[in-house]
């Protein structure tokens, strides 16, 4: 039996079909409009800075367009007991976190806070003063004239944030040695909380959930072996397992953690940055983290205290471009050679002086 040709629609029935399509269309965009808002109002929550362009040293033609393929932002762990207070204090924590924009894989290095650099015009000492003598855009500042980076962007954190972070994920597993958690319980713990304002339990050792009171004063444990080096390594195993947790969880969580680290940080990314850098969140994957100067040695200068000195910085520069940027080539500013001569004049120690920390 021959199929029935098909009627054409009646004028009324177009209308309605019409109609259906353009509510169908009004739905979409509302739920578009809503979402902006939404994603524009949790933005409005952060701090922002509108920092001067910051100095970088004279580079090479091919490394200026090899660093265009990165996205390199500073990460500041402020230390300065007051909450909300971005502008001054000493950065306890230093870290340089380099996106391949291709890939997506991102790396993160600390930077030791003693380690002894320039910074400020003509002034060696410890890298953690460049926050304290310029604020956020002289530790930038400090990172470019010793490291031969482009960074002109940071995010700065308080104790708050880190707190309040990790809380909002259901805390981080994290193996404790009974040497930590001792010096948790004494030293950082009832501090870390009196700062917060939060409640939180002492610990003890072995593999447990740490909440963000205890996280924090975990990434504060200095006074074991390893000093400084062993903190910045627990500063970035934090990091990391926030990372994990942020990647797996759900938009309920998501939309607390948001709620619970963007009142707590200053940044100069612009919101349309942050939304570019936020959507495509779940992509980029925490390859590695490590450790700035490579090579290194512990020593006491006159007039500079307790340092971290850099056998050399030269040489740890090209070995930050090789881990960064996969490039074994750089070809080192003036700038660098001339610092990384101080360095070696002022310290006595040159490459031949290294000492394995095992971190």
């Amino acid at each position: 039996m021959a199929k029935k040709a098909k009627q054409p629609l009646s004028r009324k029935q177009i209308r309605r079909k019409r109609r259906r399509r353009i509510l169908i269309f009004e739905v979409i965009l509302l739920l578009v409009l809503i979402a902006g808002l939404f994603v524009w109002t949790k933005f409005g929550m952060i701090g922002y800075d509108n920092i001067t362009e910051v100095r970088t040293n004279e580079m090479t033609t091919e490394t200026v367009e090899m660093l265009k393929g990165y996205t390199n932002i500073a990460l500041f762990g402020v230390d300065n007991r007051s909450n909300g207070d971005f502008d001054t204090g000493h950065s306890d924590s230093i870290m340089v976190c380099s996106i391949n924009n291709d890939n997506k894989e991102v790396r993160i290095v600390s930077i030791f806070r003693d380690t002894l650099l320039e910074v400020k015009e003509d002034s060696l000492q410890k890298a953690t003063n460049a926050y304290q003598y310029g604020g956020p855009e002289g530790a930038i500042e400090m990172l470019n004239t010793n490291l031969d980076l482009d960074i002109t962007d940071y995010v700065s954190v308080d104790f708050n944030a880190l707190t309040e972070a990790v809380d909002a994920v259901g805390g981080v597993e994290i193996e404790l040695t009974d040497e930590e958690a001792k010096i948790m319980n004494v030293n950082y713990i009832p501090e870390v909380a009196k700062v917060t304002g939060k409640t939180s339990n002492l610990v003890s050792g072995g593999l447990q959930t740490l909440d963000g009171v205890q996280a924090t004063s975990y990434c504060r444990v200095r006074y074991t072996a390893g000093n400084d080096f062993k903190r910045a390594e627990r500063q970035r195993t934090v990091v990391s397992k926030l990372v994990e947790k942020a990647k797996q969880a759900s938009l309920i969580e998501i939309n607390d953690l948001i709620n619970a680290i963007f009142p707590n940080i200053k940044t100069s990314i612009s919101a349309s940055e942050l939304i570019s850098l936020a959507k495509e969140y779940k992509d980029y994957e925490l390859v590695d983290t490590t450790g700035f100067p490579f090579t290194k040695r512990s020593a006491t200068i006159k007039s500079k205290g307790s340092v971290v000195v850099p056998t050399t910085l030269e040489s740890n520069v090209r070995d930050l471009y090789a881990y960064l940027f996969d490039d074994s080539e750089h070809e080192i500013s003036q700038t660098v050679l001339d610092l990384s001569q101080q360095i070696v004049s002022i310290s006595g120690f040159d490459e031949d002086d290294s000492v394995d920390y095992g971190y």
